[in-house]
């Protein structure tokens, strides 16, 4: 699989868990899913994809498949992905807990500075 292809798939399926970690899945969720789908030109064949492969995955599955994707992103990569998740979690106008705990240990996981995320993300 390409990089881009990692970059995507891990990106939707973090997207997936961030937006129904909380318990509710908010329509401006949806909708940013779809301006990231848009933004970083996911093509609808990855996306289809994607919508396949979650749909009899339990919870750790995808995260496991999400981080396991990310992680094989350059670092530049990394960090757009969760500045893109950083973001999801203001949409509703809620911050859960369940989000930035999520969002902490996936960075932490990934290799990626929570601080460099905020910084990207208030500067994109």
């Amino acid at each position: 699989m390409s990089q881009k292809s990692d970059f995507h798939l891990g990106l939707l399926y973090m997207i997936h868990l961030l937006i129904g970690v909380d318990g509710s899945i908010d329509e401006r969720e949806r909708a940013h899913l779809t301006q990231v789908k848009n933004k970083e030109n996911i093509p609808d064949e990855v996306f289809v994809h994607f919508e396949n492969q979650i749909k009899n995955k339990r919870e750790k599955e995808v995260y496991q498949l999400g981080l396991g994707h990310i992680n094989q992103c350059s670092d530049q990569d990394k960090l757009r992905a969760f500045v893109h998740l950083y973001k999801l979690t203001e949409v509703d106008g809620q911050v859960h807990v369940k989000e930035v705990r999520l969002l902490l240990y996936s960075t932490k996981m990934a290799g990626v500075e929570f601080e460099d995320v905020v910084a990207h993300a208030k500067t994109a």
